[in-house]
């Protein structure tokens, strides 16, 4: 009993070894037209199957190919071909149409000789509300519990577009490198450098133009196009915001250049401990250092960050700007050798005064000369 009970169990399991039949394969294939649908557009799919000797036979008896569509009105041609000792003969099968066939292993299985058969299925493409993926083909194996002997199944597909999702993308694009425009103008009345801001532009509006000029078949091309033309602009937004940036960064940097001169200019008039000088040099760093900060910012591409931080050191590098210009003028008048007089005379409108008061004490005092030269000569 043990020794019988083990030859079952090696039966079985050569059994199980068995490869299994049905080892189909699929070859010229051909879709037209190929690429993108629109709805209603008629539709031919072609293929041959193929199916090798395995173990004495092309096909499981008890297996199912079955064979389905999502395109409408549809019809099915199928061919066999059978070939004896290298010759072919091609015999044609009936089918009951529709969007699902089935051939049965009685028509597939044959012991002895290689089989093929010619599939070929026209239809319609479907209405669809939105763009998406159909199916032109499946074909799976189903054994005789009407199960997919494998996880996979062949499927061709192909996009049905939906002509309203097109036009509307398009429409969003365009929408979007309008405002894109907006910015760029709005940044070069700032005196931003928006020459790479204005080649990104006209890369997108190429683009939009190319994915509109595109046939309902290329819905894939003008899809591309217009992903193209979303991406340009927002690396144009990017590139704009950076040069807004770039230009509130050198904004700031003009009053820390000026204080820098002014600077310069009051060293050698006064003390280097001059109290005076330190609140000035003490918020040129401070404004200095906000610079720095709006340059990592840049770098890191934290573009509205750095143009807050060039603000601030816009800000403080005004203050001591402002400062610099106060101490200098105090120092240059302080220079004046007539001192409260030279003050006087600082000021146009005084000077005007001053001379029109000379002019008359010089014509009292000529009067006065007169007089006395006239009463010499009278002795």
């Amino acid at each position: 009993m043990k020794g019988n009970s083990r030859i079952l169990l090696l039966v079985i399991i050569l059994v199980c070894c068995i490869p299994v039949v049905s080892a189909f394969t699929i070859s010229n294939v051909n879709i037209e037209p190929s690429g993108s649908l629109t709805p209603g557009q008629r539709v031919s799919v072609a293929l041959t199957l193929n199916f090798p000797l395995v173990n004495g036979k092309t096909f499981e008896n008890a297996n199912t190919l079955d064979m389905s569509t999502e395109l409408t009105t549809v019809k099915w041609s199928f061919v066999k071909t059978e070939t004896f000792d290298g010759t072919p003969y091609d015999t044609p099968l009936p089918n009951d149409g529709g969007p699902r066939v089935q051939l049965g292993g009685w028509i597939l299985s044959y012991p002895d000789r290689e089989l093929s058969i010619r599939v070929t299925l026209d239809g319609l493409a479907p209405d669809v509300t939105k763009t998406e993926n159909k199916t032109l083909i499946r074909i799976t194996e189903l054994d005789s519990y009407s199960k997919p002997i494998s996880a996979e199944s062949y499927v061709k597909e192909a996009i049905i577009v939906n002509i309203a999702d097109v036009n509307n993308r398009i429409t969003e694009t365009e929408s979007g490198l309008q405002v894109f425009r907006t910015h760029i103008d709005e940044k070069a009345a700032l005196e931003v450098d928006t020459a790479t801001a204005e080649g990104k532009y006209s890369e997108a509006q190429a683009a939009i133009v190319n994915a509109r000029s595109q046939p309902s078949s290329q819905y894939a091309a003008a899809l591309a196009s217009l992903q193209s033309a979303e991406a340009l602009v927002n690396e144009g937004e990017k590139l704009l915001d950076k040069a807004w940036a770039e230009k509130a960064v050198a904004d700031a940097q003009v009053p820390i250049d000026n204080v820098d001169r002014t600077v310069n200019f009051i060293r050698p008039n006064v003390s280097s401990t001059d109290p005076r000088l330190s609140p000035i040099l003490a918020k040129r760093e401070v404004a200095a250092g906000f610079i720095s900060t709006a340059n990592d910012e840049i770098f890191s591409g934290n573009y509205e960050r750095a143009r807050q931080k060039a603000q601030e050191a816009f800000t403080k590098g005004n203050e001591s700007y402002t400062d610099a210009l106060d101490l200098k003028k105090q120092i240059t008048e302080g220079f004046n050798p007539l001192g409260a007089i030279g003050k006087l005379f600082g000021s146009g409108t005084t000077v005007i005064i001053v001379g029109v008061v000379a002019v008359v004490l010089i014509a009292v005092g000529y009067i006065i000369y007169r007089k006395r030269t006239r009463w010499d000569e009278l002795g």
